[in-house]
């Protein structure tokens, strides 16, 4: 479990003594806030993004210089270095998003038309919409529901002659089994493009991911731990693959120990981060492993508290994991423990008692958006019918659809709050368990 391999490193500030179950008299903890009684947390919670108001002189003066791009000016190149820096690889590129920090991973590596990909299903849309960008198939390995990751057991039966690539997402900040990724994409002589565009500074075996796979990807959109607005980045320790990557996302420009080329040049896109984006993330980088630690201890308080209350299982480390981050905070609720009451009125009851829950990511591979492009007259060309009703069949994934059914997430900034803030969250799901039959 997560407390057992970070424990130590964050002993000095994590603190498992325990508020009591306490909301007022006896009669406020009978009635739930959804029937009209008190809520639990009537405050607010931290927002986010934070800005650094002592970033501004210098945003100001790039601005003023109208050196906004980055072919004028060194901002981007510097964050560049430092991110590679912090996350432990030989070399950063720095992209426009995190989506196109994917397309330009998989067109370097060869990700070409009529090829597949394998991906994970737990996952937001960036993730597989990257692959039929490039007229590739998404081919979906189930989840493991204990770590909402991959399962790298259930790899090798997905792969085909036509199988290139593998992207394990890193979702929620949680770490996957990258020894089990790997070993599979050896067997298969496949490339892995690690999708960590919610995993800043989570660790596998004392490795920051994204550095473990050929390359690795991330997005600083306005809602992650390290945030632009928008912006992205590729981490790589072959310089001449991220030098590749380099030239795709500045229209096919050769870049570093790129060989000049006359007439057109190497193909590629214009994905470029600007001057402003860099700024912004090298002042919000002041902050990041501090938040991650505030993060963790919450996380593992919140662990402790939550697996006391039946019904409530969170998230399991995944073999060789290190440390999470958790954008954010995952549970399974198990109905079953509390009469049957639906997910959505569990995740209702507790919004009402001032506790921001949702219910994660939906069925990815169920998306009808999957099928629009099986019918468009590019994948008809593409792929055989054959092969098409063959996905389709193969298309089952009782591990993540088990997983979609019961997880529950709280948003990172929540787990920036006090430790009062975390009893609040437990007690309130305690006050729900204690209170199920009133809402059968």
């Amino acid at each position: 479990m997560i407390a057992a391999t970070s424990a130590g490193v964050l002993g000095t500030f994590i603190n498992f003594s325990f508020k009591p179950f306490e909301i007022g008299n006896s009669t406020q903890i009978k009635k739930l806030a959804i029937k009209g009684g008190p809520k639990v947390h009537p405050g607010s919670w931290p927002g986010w993004p934070v800005w650094d108001q002592t970033a501004e002189p210098g945003i100001v003066t790039m601005f003023r210089s109208g050196r906004w791009w980055r072919g004028d000016g060194e901002f981007v190149e510097e964050f560049e270095k430092k991110y590679a820096q912090l996350m432990g690889a030989r070399a950063c590129l720095a992209t426009a998003s995190g989506t196109t920090a994917l397309q330009t991973s998989m067109a370097v590596l060869g990700v070409d038309a009529g090829d597949e990909v394998l991906v994970s299903p737990f996952t937001f849309i960036a993730t597989w919409n990257a692959i039929f960008s490039h007229k590739a198939l998404p081919v979906f390995v189930d989840s493991d529901p204990e770590t909402f990751l991959i399962d790298p057991k259930k790899i090798s039966e997905r792969v085909t002659e036509r199988t290139a690539a593998i992207v394990p997402v890193h979702i929620y900040g949680l770490p996957v089994d990258m020894d089990g990724v790997i070993k599979a994409a050896k067997q298969h002589n496949l490339k892995v493009i690690e999708d960590a565009c919610q995993a800043w500074l989570a660790e596998y075996r004392g490795k920051r991911v994204g550095s473990l796979g050929d390359l690795g990807c991330f997005s600083f959109q306005n809602s992650k731990h390290l945030a632009s607005g928008e912006g992205g980045a590729i981490l790589g320790n072959d310089e001449d693959l991220v030098d590749r990557c380099h030239a795709y996302h500045n229209c096919g420009r050769p870049y570093g120990k790129m060989k000049p080329v006359s007439g057109n040049q190497h193909n590629g896109m214009n994905y470029r981060m600007q001057q402003s984006q860099a700024l912004i993330l090298m002042s919000q980088m002041k902050r990041i492993e501090k938040d991650n630690d505030v993060r963790l201890s919450n996380a593992l308080y919140l662990d402790k508290k939550l697996k006391e209350i039946p019904g409530i299982i969170p998230y399991k480390l995944a073999d060789g994991g290190t440390r999470a981050v958790y954008h954010m905070y995952p549970f399974r609720y198990i109905k079953e423990e509390f009469n049957n009451i639906p997910k959505e009125k569990f995740i209702d009851a507790l919004n009402a008692e001032g506790i921001p829950a949702n219910s994660g990511y939906s069925k990815q591979n169920k998306d009808g958006l999957i099928d629009e492009a099986f019918n468009s007259r590019g994948y008809k060309r593409l792929f055989s019918e054959s092969r098409i009703r063959q996905w389709h069949e193969q298309n089952l994934l009782p591990g993540n659809d088990k997983l979609c059914d019961q997880a529950v997430t709280f948003y990172q900034s929540i787990l920036l709050g006090s430790k009062s803030d975390m009893d609040d969250i437990a007690n309130a799901v305690r006050k729900v368990y204690e209170n199920r039959d009133s809402l059968v």
